[in-house]
């Protein structure tokens, strides 16, 4: 599978991190059931897909009100974090992104756009080795409002020095391409594990 990028020059890349640098979407699965088997909580597959690119905080209180449960917030961050982090080393790349950043490392900017917290993102790009190819990282903890806002998007772009129409955003989630578009910037849709595998 090759990913197809938009026509035009563009003078720095965003990258969401979870689903589109590191096929970490699975791990985070697995973190997310387990923390919330505890509570008798359900977060179908289907859902935490859709949600992709929510803070982890907004889940657990969505999650809260559908099912009319009391989860306590930060616990549950926090061992779902913990959980995820100890199965880093099960963490692999998604080649078809990789390749566009081994590409374009060193001519142009990089910019992590993410909904999860700095010490997940810096995590899992440091486990492959791609930490030091970014020259910001925005995280959860930078903005207010996550994904689809363009918050986060703009707020790297402001960050590189480059203007939101000569940024090419990569992104797995409807979310993050609503939140790219509402900044006026041109995407490519990175397809999720089971349309890759589909592929």
């Amino acid at each position: 599978m090759k990913l197809s990028l938009p026509a035009g020059s563009f003078r720095a890349y965003l990258f969401d991190c979870d689903g589109t640098i590191v096929d970490s979407m699975p791990l985070h699965y697995v973190a997310w059931k387990t923390s919330l088997a505890d509570y008798n909580c359900v977060y179908e597959e289907k859902l935490f897909y859709a949600w992709g690119g929510r803070p982890i905080r907004e889940i657990i209180r969505l999650l809260n009100e559908m099912q009319g449960l009391d989860m306590p917030v930060d616990v549950v961050a926090e061992k779902k974090e913990a959980i995820y982090h100890s199965l880093l080393p099960q963490l692999k790349g998604i080649p078809e992104v990789i390749e566009h950043i081994d590409a374009q490392h060193g001519r142009i900017p990089f910019a992590v756009v993410s909904g999860s917290r700095r010490a997940s993102v810096e995590g899992s790009l440091r486990s492959l080795g791609l930490l030091d190819k970014f020259d910001t990282l925005v995280c959860a903890e930078d903005y207010a409002r996550g994904k689809p806002a363009p918050d986060g998007f703009l707020l790297a772009a402001e960050r590189l020095g480059v203007a939101p129409s000569e940024c090419l955003v990569f992104e797995d989630t409807d979310l993050g391409i609503e939140a790219a578009t509402a900044a006026g910037m041109a995407s490519v849709k990175v397809p999720l594990p089971f349309e890759r595998t589909a592929a």
